[in-house]
Order: C-alpha cells, then structure tokens, then sequence
C-alpha cells in the first residue's frame, strides 16, 4: 500500500481507527492522542501564509504613516537656517541687500570709544551672546543669545517733485522677542518689527551701559 505524504515523512503507516470493520478512518493514532506533527512541506506553506499576513499587515501600517503631516506647515513657520547646529530666529527678507553705503556702529562706553565695527560687508548682522553665530557677539548678561538684528533692505523711495523713483538699500533693525528689548535714542522698540535706521541713531540692547552710534562714511 502507498504511504501517503505526511505518512512518509513521519516514518508512520497509517492504521485503522480499530472500529472493527476493518476499514481504515484515515486517521493515525499519534492523530487520535492529538500529537500529529504537521509535515515540512505543510510547515512551509504555514510559515508562508504566515510571513505574507505579516508582510500585508507591515504595508498597510506604512500607508497608514504616509497620512501624517507632511512638514511644509512647520518649514513655513520656522524657516530660519541652521548655523553650527544652532536655529536662527529670523530668516533674511526677500529684499536683503549688501549695503552700498559703508555703514558703521562705533561703539562707546561712558564718552569712551572702545570699538568700531564695519556692517558693510553682509545684508544682515544678528547681535547677541551666543558665539557661535552671532556677528556682534555681546557678553552682558541681560543680552539674549539671538536678541536682535540689523538687516540691510533694497527700498523704493518716489520723489514728489519730480516723481521719479530711486532705489535705495537701508539699514533696519528688528528685535527677535528679547527678554530686556531693544532701544533706539532711548526709546524701546516694539519687537519682531523691522524699525528703520537712521544715520547718528543710538542703539542700545538690554540692559547694557553700551551706546552704538550708527554712521558711515560719508558722515561729516
């Protein structure tokens, strides 16, 4: 008699169920006891249904993430750069400008200047104590790390006598939300509003004894 497949990979003749007909139920008795051992080439089939449910359900919780935010929503709101690994507070305007004036900040302390500072080579400087990317790094401690910036602007100006339209770049200052402000000739800004510079303007940041006077070269 031909064994069947299961039987000839256990090595087992399959018996009667002993009914006493003498006909077999096609049942073995490891069956009956309830150890019947599934063969290799069930196995597989098993592992593989197995391994393809898991695979499905694998796709579809993919699927499932590719709903999420896409994250443009958060570039749109946090667009400042990256600079050694430090995130700006502001990011340039579309109308940044190199200066064409060599625009100056001579720095004094009481009535003794102690520095001058050329902002003419960039569109914008950003003044605070964080080091590692602020371009006027300042030390007193009511200074934030990022507390303000002064940005160079490409502006149109119209002449009401002759209506003609000349194109200037001005220098601006905005304070990035600073714990103690930002003044200009005494007088505290509103912060995260670019506030138009003026040549001789006084510039003071937080509670420093610091005066920046702004010029440039063509001063008298």
């Amino acid at each position: 008699m031909r064994r069947s497949r299961c039987e000839r990979e256990t090595g087992r003749e399959r018996d009667g169920d002993g009914d006493g007909d003498g006909k077999g139920s096609g049942r073995s008795k490891k069956e009956d006891s309830g150890t019947f051992r599934w063969g290799k080439d069930e196995e597989y089939e098993l592992e593989e249904a197995e391994a393809r449910k898991r695979e499905k359900n694998a796709s579809v919780r993919t699927e499932k993430a590719n709903f999420g935010l896409t994250g443009n929503l958060a570039e749109d709101e946090d667009t400042g750069a990256l600079v050694n690994g430090i995130k700006l507070k502001f990011s340039e305007p579309q109308d940044a400008r190199k200066p064409t004036d060599r625009w100056r900040l001579y720095v004094f302390k009481g009535s003794k200047q102690i520095e001058t500072l050329h902002i003419h080579r960039q569109s914008a400087y950003l003044i605070g104590r964080e080091q590692r990317v602020a371009d006027i790094p300042t030390l007193h401690p009511s200074i934030s790390s990022q507390h303000a910036v002064i940005q160079f602007r490409l502006r149109e100006s119209k002449d009401p006598a002759t209506m003609s339209v000349t194109r200037v770049v001005k220098p601006y200052i905005i304070d990035l939300e600073s714990t103690n402000g930002t003044m200009i000739n005494k007088e505290k800004i509103e912060p995260a509003r670019y506030v138009e510079l003026r040549e001789r303007d006084l510039i003071n940041f937080g509670m420093s004894s610091r005066d920046y006077v702004l010029l440039h070269d063509r001063t008298g």
